[in-house]
């Protein structure tokens, strides 16, 4: 039986998801929503792992994250696919699963595929809403928002997930084949292949250093940001108001 989702995450590969908006899929499944992940490839095409362990790998991350829908699209690793056999297949999942939000892959970005996975998603999110075009009953998600990966932008918002951090981490920390993952669980970096930038201690400190910079800003520990192309519907502005120390 298919899920209403509250939340759809979706990502150009496994790991994306959690990288970038981990702590905020995990916050939003504590709160009791309905939580979906998507990854739009099975990173087939990567220099690290195999499609079936980064297959097993994200559903260990999903589990971690409490998120209650996972699955997988085949638009191409490596070159993603954008044209209208993969927009009908996304927008057959958006129907299926009906999330009311929707968060994606970020605008422009070092990782040709992220700038792609946009693109493809923000197109099937306004398609899904045309009854004439695709399969099953029509439905538009109420926002896409995109989470940050490599490249920076000026947030639109930030979300505070200082409380589940350790859920973020034990989410990376299913991704052995990809991602230095540090403390004891930590494999040597070229263990899974060649080493590259997501899989050297560097990269996994940097992490933290993002979302303590994000969380400054906040004033909370730890931050996510994410974009809007559109302005945020505020009913309470008092319920936006930053904590901590001013």
């Amino acid at each position: 039986m298919t899920t209403k989702l509250d939340v759809l995450a979706i990502g150009p590969h496994p790991d994306d998801l959690e990288l970038g908006c981990g702590g905020t899929l995990a916050l939003l499944a504590r709160q009791g929503r309905k939580v979906g992940l998507l990854h739009l490839t099975q990173g087939e095409h990567g220099t690290r792992g195999t499609p079936e362990g980064r297959r097993v790998e994200a559903e260990r991350a999903a589990a971690a994250l409490g998120a209650v829908e996972l699955d997988f699209l085949d638009c191409g690793d490596g070159s993603l696919r954008t044209g209208e056999a993969e927009e009908d297949a996304l927008i057959e999942k958006l129907r299926a699963w009906r999330p009311e939000l929707v968060i994606g892959p970020t605008p422009h970005d070092r990782h040709p595929d992220h700038t792609r996975g946009h693109a493809l998603v923000e197109s099937a999110c306004f398609y899904s809403g045309l009854r004439n075009r695709g399969r099953g009953e029509p439905h538009r998600p109420a926002a896409v928002f995109s989470f940050m990966q490599h490249d920076a932008f000026q947030p639109s918002f930030i979300v505070d997930v200082t409380s589940v951090w350790d859920v973020k981490m034990e989410a990376l920390r299913a991704y052995q084949s990809q991602l230095y993952v540090g403390g004891e669980q930590a494999k040597p970096p070229g263990e899974d292949g060649p080493v590259i930038k997501v899989s050297t201690p560097e990269f996994w400190f940097a992490v933290e250093g993002r979302a303590r910079h994000f969380g400054v800003m906040i004033n909370a520990a730890l931050g996510e940001p994410f974009w809007s192309r559109l302005p945020l519907a505020v009913a309470d502005p008092l319920t936006i108001l930053p904590g901590g120390i001013r």
